[in-house]
């Protein structure tokens, strides 16, 4: 992406831990993103995990690339007086604090665009305006369990349990730049801002209503909600004779593909499998006899096998192998960089293809207020001002020897 689809473009980051900084990747596609962070850093530097130095988690890092970082301390007028003239210099401003938050600071989509109309304001919050939720602090576990997605462990496994993934703080965060990437489109068509909220309950709900609404989508209700395909204990990985693949079988041919794989051809005759009505009424023999059939065989084998009956099938990776994933290093997903603090790191580039081609990260997440200097220059402040937000303890500046 040389040069970049954003290039020109200049985003406010108010965001913290992944939901917000999820969002804010728009770096990868080369719009100047401008993280401001209180004067100890954002919390995820050190939630995250353990570093070499212990301030910069490596999810940290992955999801802070590509972006300048300026420590300011906003609950001090000085500090807000100088985000609100760099605000004067950014087209997008993106935050992820409560509404009452922002409204306290200054920072809400009223009070900025009312300066700036054509201002893009995104915020990311837990639960949307007129709910009775709203106001209540959301973090990923708490809209699992409040989406319902929590809840579908427990209709297949007996136990409600939560994605081992912050999954609605990715989900979300994505959402949320197709919204922003929407908004900037149509400033282009008719130079009116927006502002935008994505709120983290609804849209995760959503998703799961897409899939599972199902039956009861009709009134009056024809079943209950519930993909039962999906919701099937049976529906995992098949077992090998030494791990396991994940495999798909769901069109008559590739069925049929799969039992001549595992040499079962006379399961083809067998009437509870012959069509997907068929399979989908006898949902729990179809999973039991699909999952036992590669028992015999190596992980190696079955993923020959099954490419040559063509059934769609890939190594069920551990994190461990994922790491060596061969595909994976093909394309280049990950890359050893040089990070100003924590020496030599994996870094994960982005992964859309623009042109045919890839970008690799422009740089390292830096350390906390590497660029608090640099940027309130570019918000048109002189060095004595400047000087003066340090001494008052409004801002911090750092640098390699200080990290």
């Amino acid at each position: 992406m040389s040069p970049g689809l954003l290039t020109g473009i200049r985003v406010l980051d108010f965001t913290t831990i992944v939901v917000g900084p999820a969002c804010t990747l728009l770096a990868d596609y080369g719009a100047d993103v401008i993280k401001i962070e209180p004067l100890e850093g954002d919390l995820m530097r050190v939630l995250g995990g353990p570093s070499p130095s212990g301030s910069h988690a490596g999810s940290y890092l992955h999801l802070n690339r590509g972006k300048r970082s300026a420590c300011l301390d906003l609950k001090k007028a000085e500090a807000r007086e100088a985000v609100n003239r760099l605000v004067d210099t950014c087209d997008v401003v993106v935050a992820n604090m409560r509404p009452d938050a922002l409204e306290r600071l200054g920072l809400d989509a009223t009070t900025l665009r009312r300066r700036h109309p054509n201002l893009i304001h995104c915020t990311i919050t837990g639960f949307g305006p007129r709910g009775p939720y709203r106001g209540a602090p959301a973090y990923d576990s708490v809209v699992q369990g409040a989406s319902g997605i929590a809840a579908l462990f427990h209709r297949r496994d007996g136990a409600p349990a939560y994605v081992p993934l912050v999954l609605c703080d990715h989900v979300v965060g994505e959402i949320a730049v197709g919204a922003i990437l929407a908004a900037l489109l149509n400033r282009h068509r008719t130079g009116h801002g927006a502002a935008i909220e994505v709120p983290m309950h609804e849209t995760m709900a959503a998703l799961v209503l897409h899939e599972h609404l199902g039956p009861s989508t009709f009134e009056p209700r024809i079943g209950p909600p519930g993909d039962t395909r999906i919701l099937n204990p049976g529906n995992c990985p098949a077992q090998t004779a030494d791990g396991w693949v994940s495999l798909t079988a769901n069109t008559d041919d590739q069925v049929k593909g799969l039992f001549r794989a595992a040499g079962r051809e006379d399961l083809l005759q067998d009437q509870r499998f012959r069509t997907v009505a068929d399979r989908f009424r006898n949902a729990d023999a179809w999973l039991r006899v699909r999952n036992e059939l590669l028992c015999a065989f190596t992980t190696a084998e079955c993923l020959v096998l099954l490419a040559r009956h063509d059934v769609p099938a890939m190594p069920c990776h551990t994190l461990d192998t994922l790491i060596e994933d061969p595909h994976l290093a093909a394309v280049g997903l990950i890359s050893m960089q040089d990070h100003p603090v924590e020496g030599r790191i994996r870094a994960l580039r982005p992964t859309t293809v623009v042109d045919g081609e890839v970008s690799q990260p422009r740089f390292s997440a830096p350390p906390a207020g590497w660029d608090t200097r640099d940027v309130l220059r570019e918000a048109g402040l002189g060095d004595t001002e400047i000087e003066a937000l340090f001494a008052r303890g409004a801002a911090v500046q750092r640098n390699k020897e200080e990290t």
